[in-house]
């Protein structure tokens, strides 16, 4: 910074370093006491920062001071002592007014960073929003207990499948529209996207053997598209019972129990024929309506009906296929959709609601 001129004498030099930093320093000390108190945090910081800088370039190694005092020793003799004391004088009021000044600033520092990390300790508290569990997770949990308390198992496994437990060992045939690229999520050759919780049940027999009782709730995948009563992704409950002497009538009171339990001990039950690769006979189940008891209304559409899902006696085809010999043993399954009696229960009219994440219609469940 302002180097050396022939020209000039080093009190001429002298003169004019003292002139450029006075000017510079006007910038900072001409400010009203109470203009620098209102200064804001980062305008302290910038302003702090330029001081330093300033001080670099004005009393640094490499500054104008520092060059005049080599220059002392080329003075004649009778003229280093008063030059050199005049040199450090200026020196010594410039580093005082930049010692008070970057001092002002640290403390508007520290006063605007105590303020804003203070706690008023007399301020009321905000109480801590507490979480609670999804609609989905809390309706889970409701038919979870209700067979545990029957003596179910709750089993769980893989989300992706082989061909053979997602279609093969269901007596899903080649062919069969539920595996077609359009129902189902092939992920690579012979592996896809569970499309149904009764994959848990062959990988339970195949463990456990029988006689099994066990329900199985997770999520599944199938190639629907979006609208108030689909989603690609759902979740569902798959029960088995697997034993000695298993007929029809230990699953219609099974699911009468459940609906009971569930929807109240009025609800009642009705099975219609139908047909499922991997039960026969097969049953649509449905029970009377919790909101009109029969009569009819907005949630079962005047029937008076709600479905709950299917059902039916486990093939002898999938009891082979998990190692389980049908000449022995019998059993029943069903399935019913979660996030649809999620729906019907809490009156969603769409259920993409349940899946969409969004605080204002999760917080309301509790």
């Amino acid at each position: 910074m302002h180097d050396e001129n022939p020209e000039q004498t080093p009190a001429e030099q002298l003169d004019l370093i003292s002139e450029t930093l006075q000017a510079e320093l006007k910038r900072f000390t001409n400010i009203e006491e109470r203009g620098r108190a209102t200064l804001s945090l980062s305008e302290a910081e910038k302003q702090l920062q330029d001081l330093k800088d300033l001080r670099t370039r004005f009393l640094g190694k490499k500054s104008g001071f520092t060059s005049l005092k080599k220059r002392i020793g080329r003075l004649p003799a009778e003229q280093r002592a008063a030059f050199g004391q005049k040199i450090q004088q200026r020196e010594d009021e410039f580093v005082k007014a930049l010692d008070e000044e970057e001092a002002f600033r640290k403390w508007l520092i520290d006063a605007a960073r105590t303020k804003r990390e203070s706690i008023d300790v007399t301020m009321p508290g905000r109480r801590p929003r507490p979480g609670h569990l999804h609609p989905i997770t809390l309706m889970r949990e409701r038919i979870e207990d209700i067979f545990v308390s029957l003596g179910y198992a709750v089993e769980d496994d893989r989300e992706i499948e082989t061909d053979f437990y997602n279609f093969d060992a269901l007596n899903i045939p080649q062919g069969h529209p539920a595996r077609d690229p359009q129902d189902t999520f092939y992920t690579t050759d012979g592996f896809a996207l569970r499309t149904q919780t009764s994959t848990v049940q062959i990988h339970a027999m195949q463990r456990r053997g029988a006689p099994v009782r066990m329900i199985a709730p997770g999520r599944v995948f199938r190639r629907d598209t979006p609208d108030p009563t689909h989603n690609p992704m759902f979740f569902q409950v798959e029960g088995l019972c697997v034993d000695r002497g298993i007929t029809m009538a230990h699953l219609k009171g099974t699911l009468a129990e459940f609906v009971h339990r569930l929807f109240g001990p009025e609800t009642r039950t009705r099975f219609r024929p139908s047909y499922f690769p991997f039960t026969e006979p097969s049953a649509e189940v449905d029970y009377s309506c919790f909101n009109c008891g029969g009569e009819g209304c907005r949630i079962c559409k005047g029937s008076g009906w709600i479905e709950l899902g299917g059902s039916g006696m486990v093939h002898p085809n999938v009891l082979r296929a998990a190692n389980v010999n049908p000449e022995e043993f019998t059993g029943f399954a069903f399935g019913l959709g979660i996030d649809r009696t999620c729906a019907r229960i809490y009156q969603l009219d769409d259920i993409r609601l349940l899946f969409e994440n969004d605080v204002r219609f999760l917080e309301q469940f509790r």
